[in-house]
């Protein structure tokens, strides 16, 4: 009997709030978040958030709180035991990437360095 994968990403309940306003306010009907990481920034790499009209035959997909986030394939090493959130300061509003595999960020916060997640042993 082999045990339940992990989610790769969960969302606080304050994330999946404000992406569900998102779309609902949206022209077009999605059918969820698609969540990825490419290359860029001081630091190497950038989170990614899009509108998701269908799911790609590799992507992952999780349902979190009434929300379907779709995982691009390429990043779920990345992602493993992320969590997502939204928050809200004084003068900003943001979702924030809560990620084990993140080993640094720039300073203005737009680019992580990220290491794959490891295998159990």
């Amino acid at each position: 009997m082999t045990r339940p994968r992990p989610k790769v990403v969960t969302l606080t309940d304050a994330a999946a709030a404000r992406m569900g306003e998102i779309m609902s306010d949206a022209e077009e009907n999605f059918i969820g978040v698609k969540i990825g990481v490419k290359n860029g920034g001081c630091a190497g790499m950038e989170y990614t958030m899009d509108y998701a009209t269908e799911a790609g035959p590799l992507d992952e997909v999780v349902e979190e709180n009434g929300i379907k986030i779709l995982i691009d394939p390429k990043a779920i090493l990345f992602l493993i035991g992320t969590q997502i959130d939204y928050v809200t300061e004084k003068l900003s509003q943001r979702f924030v990437f809560n990620n084990p595999n993140q080993t640094d960020a720039c300073g203005c916060g737009e680019s992580v360095t990220i290491v794959p997640a490891k295998a159990d042993a």
